[in-house]
């Protein structure tokens, strides 16, 4: 006994590779194939102009951002520019007085003023000065330019500085010169 197999649909055969005829559907697949290439065109520039438009965006984006990091840089400095400033008047009023009044104890306060409205402007940025004598020598914070001998200090330890030495928060921005101790000799 053969069962009879069912007659295959449109839509099988057409799975198959057999050609069914779109016109059967009332299609006509030139002239809708040419509105489907038109479309297809027309979103393919769609696509591309909002694309050119983009990289000139990133490109505008990027010039941007450059120019704002240079001007950045260049005027990183304008904080501490005006911090240092106030001492410099003072140090100019200082000198003014005392070519006025030749009294040697006014320059000397007024210098000191000045050393101090000094550090304190580097220390709002962070500046502080490296303590240093009597301390232990550190090569990473001191350079010694000069040995002593000491009986009172154990030797390399730092008896005086020369010239102040300064860090801003963990980095040196100057070592402290040094004079350090060594042993008396015998």
């Amino acid at each position: 006994m053969s069962e009879k197999q069912p007659e295959p649909t449109a839509e099988e055969t057409t799975n198959q590779g057999d050609f069914v005829d779109q016109n059967d559907q009332g299609v006509d697949p030139f002239i809708d194939g040419g509105n489907q290439i038109a479309s297809l065109q027309a979103e393919r520039d769609d696509f591309r102009e909002r694309w050119l438009r983009s990289q000139a965006e990133l490109e505008n984006y990027r010039k941007r951002a450059q120019k704002e990091l240079d001007s950045e840089r260049q005027y990183r400095s304008l904080p501490v520019v005006r911090d240092v400033l106030p001492a410099l008047d003072s140090l100019r009023r200082a000198l003014e007085m005392a070519t006025k009044t030749k009294d040697a104890d006014q320059l000397t306060k007024g210098v000191q003023m000045v050393v101090q409205q000094f550090e304190e402007a580097l220390g709002r940025h962070a500046v502080v000065p490296i303590v240093a004598v009597g301390q232990p020598f550190d090569p990473n914070l001191h350079e010694a330019i000069q040995q002593a001998p000491s009986k009172d200090h154990p030797p390399m330890t730092v008896l005086m500085d020369v010239e102040k030495g300064y860090q801003m928060y963990d980095r040196v921005v100057r070592p402290t010169k040094v004079i350090v101790s060594v042993a008396p000799a015998e």
